[in-house]
């Protein structure tokens, strides 16, 4: 499961970012509404995890959750924000927020609202892909290949998700490394090593080289 963060104070956005990893949770982290938009475009999380207040707007996060809403995303929204009024709270979930939590908060709430929510969303995304004889269960974070199962480390799983869930499309190896292995100066060569671990463990054939990059490789 991927959650998207939208949080402009980094002394917050890192220790929670940290948190949902640990948590095994694939976490993108936008610091600017114009970023959070780039990163939607380019790939719809599972959760959108969005602060409210930004430098260039009070209502920054209000104003981007009625947009999303307004473009029919169905992605479930938890605003976490300082705003804490009744009248916040009120307008925040009327403009589709799926859920409030107001700052400071304690991380094992944040924790038991996002299972919640992805409970209750049942995964906007596909559960279960199956492509020739590559299948992913998302949810259990399982893999077969030609039926048998197929032992993956978070890391190998998580790359193999993020080809998985656009498979038609074409990852720089720059972007894998920029999700996957944000904190590595070796970004690249990680990312070639674990595409090198994956081929190893399912084929060859399941991931596809091209000229500055991978993707999914079974039709």
């Amino acid at each position: 499961m991927r959650i998207l963060l939208v949080e402009d104070e980094a002394d917050l956005a890192r220790p929670v970012a940290a948190l949902l990893r640990a948590e095994r949770y694939e976490v993108g982290w936008a610091a600017t509404i114009d970023d959070a938009y780039r990163a939607l475009a380019e790939r719809e999380p599972d959760l959108l995890v969005l602060d409210v207040m930004f430098p260039e707007s009070e209502n920054a996060g209000f104003e981007l959750a009625r947009a999303l809403r307004a473009s029919r995303v169905t992605i479930p929204i938890l605003f976490l924000t300082a705003r804490d009024s009744l009248d916040d709270r009120v307008e925040g979930l009327d403009l589709g927020g799926d859920d409030y939590l107001p700052k400071p908060f304690q991380f094992a709430e944040l924790l038991a609202r996002i299972r919640a929510l992805l409970r209750r969303d049942g995964g906007h995304r596909t559960a279960l892909l199956q492509r020739g004889p590559l299948e992913i269960d998302f949810r259990a974070r399982s893999v077969r290949w030609c039926g048998a199962p197929i032992q993956l480390s978070d890391k190998e799983f998580s790359l193999l998700e993020t080809l998985a869930t656009h498979p038609e499309r074409a990852y720089a190896v720059e972007e894998l490394a920029e999700r996957h292995f944000p904190d590595a100066a070796t970004g690249p060569f990680a990312v070639r090593t674990y595409v090198f671990r994956l081929r190893s463990k399912l084929a060859p054939e399941a991931i596809r080289t091209l000229p500055g990059g991978y993707r999914l490789g079974v039709p």
